[in-house]
């Protein structure tokens, strides 16, 4: 029957009883799911893991710059790895790394998630923290004012 009409017979659960089979277009239905595929694939989200490097005896505003471009990674909604790296006798106070580690996810609050929790690998000591997305976002000071005066 298939043959009389130029189509394929495609048997589409071998194992029922009886087997099921479909007579398609072989060609078209491949192109379709193909277009699909492709389609979905450009309308999913790619999900990077961005990089943050800094050193153990990094100041209060260096750090502070470094996390704000952090926080512009996490609000578009990427992954992002903090590494701490420890150069010469900065491998005997590993702790000090630690208490940075904990220092900065305390700084974020509850809007990040810790994917991976600080662990030292070698010289370096790295984390992985990503936005939490149930956390409440808080207006911020001028939409306190703006919805008052619209009420």
């Amino acid at each position: 029957m298939a043959e009389e009409q130029g189509l394929d017979l495609v048997e589409i659960s071998p194992n029922a009883d009886p087997p099921v089979c479909k007579i398609v277009d072989w060609g078209k239905y491949s192109y379709q799911r193909t277009k699909q595929l492709q389609k979905s694939k450009k309308n999913a989200k790619s999900l990077e893991v961005k990089q943050m490097r800094f050193g153990l005896k990094i100041g209060e505003h260096d750090l502070g710059v470094k996390l704000r471009k952090v926080t512009e990674f996490l609000e578009v909604g990427h992954k992002v790895k903090l590494t701490v790296f420890y150069r010469g006798r900065e491998m005997a106070h590993k702790e000090l790394g630690f208490k940075l580690a904990d220092k900065v996810i305390e700084g974020f609050g509850d809007t990040i998630l810790v994917d991976q929790q600080p662990q030292l690998a070698g010289k370096q000591l790295s984390f992985v923290i990503r936005h939490n997305s149930s956390a409440k976002k808080e207006p911020k000071e001028g939409e306190d004012d703006a919805k008052a005066k619209d009420a």
